[in-house]
């Protein structure tokens, strides 16, 4: 997963056998396919804040970027799955199969992240009463359930290889934002792990949910759940910002402290790339950035 901020920095999103790249107007999927060739897919892209500019505002700008860049990922999941199978014909999603998809992934969100941290903490009211309290354990449940999603599908053979083509994309952003040649051999001197990770996002939002749901004092179950969903664009919002400054300053000793643990959660879900893996994400960056100079 990828964040991008202002002036715009280029991310990324590892696929199936492959590397999403995005660029200021401009998205490249290169997938490597089952006869070793490198295909790779560009698609002009746009955001709905250049349309609506009010959108830029803090706070709103997080979810829209959010929101266009799951749009994107499916797409780029899409093609990168037929393609690694050696499908010639390429499928593409009809915009109410994307709605649909979208939908169901912010579903399942809602039930592994609001719905069972509530009910897994409510069960506990009786020994640990108080709205503080409650929120406390909440927190940590919620944070246990996404670490042990994340080890659970890290054991699979395809999300290993995923998570490889994840540190190739790390590595060659690394690369290029430190200005050196975005040659393979170079690239591979670089680390797996960057501040602007989605994975960092990820720990971000579930560390500011703990803090802005503690104002919420006591609440029934069902109010205690929906107060959730509908604080989620709030607690994404301003996490989004939080990256955006921990990207900017991250040369700061005291910045560097701060997003350690999210640095440290990268090591979960990525994993050091072989030169093959390298070269497709180079393959899909040099796409982007080509469009870019134009």
């Amino acid at each position: 997963m990828w964040i991008m901020g202002s002036p715009f920095q280029y991310g990324g999103q590892a696929v199936i056998e492959g590397v999403m790249m995005r660029g200021p107007d401009s998205r490249a999927v290169a997938v490597r396919r089952p006869d070793q060739t490198i295909v790779v897919d560009e698609k002009m892209v746009g955001s709905l804040t250049r349309r609506f500019p009010v959108l830029k505002a803090p706070l709103v700008r997080g979810v829209v970027v959010l929101i266009e860049a799951l749009v994107l990922g499916i797409e780029a999941l899409t093609f990168s799955a037929s393609q690694a199978l050696g499908e010639e014909e390429e499928e593409k999603l009809a915009p109410w199969e994307i709605i649909i998809t979208v939908g169901i992934a912010l579903a399942m969100a809602v039930l592994l992240f609001a719905f069972l941290p509530v009910a897994a903490a409510h069960l506990l009211n009786s020994v640990a009463p108080g709205a503080f309290v409650q929120n406390l354990i909440e927190g940590f449940f919620r944070i246990a359930i996404f670490l042990a999603y994340v080890v659970a599908i890290g054991r699979m053979a395809d999300i290993r290889r995923v998570f490889q083509y994840h540190g190739a994309e790390h590595k060659v952003i690394n690369a290029f934002e430190a200005g050196d040649r975005l040659e393979v051999e170079r690239v591979q001197r670089y680390p797996t792990l960057h501040p602007r990770c989605g994975t960092s996002f990820l720990l971000i939002v579930l560390v500011i949910s703990i803090m802005i749901f503690s104002f919420l004092g006591e609440q029934v179950l069902w109010w205690r759940i929906l107060s959730r969903v509908l604080l989620l664009p709030l607690v994404a919002g301003i996490s989004y910002e939080l990256v955006k400054i921990s990207g900017k300053y991250y040369s700061r000793p005291l910045c560097r402290v701060l997003i350690a643990p999210g640095m440290w959660l990268q090591k979960l879900t990525t994993g050091p790339p072989d030169d093959g893996q390298v070269e497709v994400a180079l393959a899909a960056f040099e796409a982007v950035a080509k469009e870019s100079e134009k």
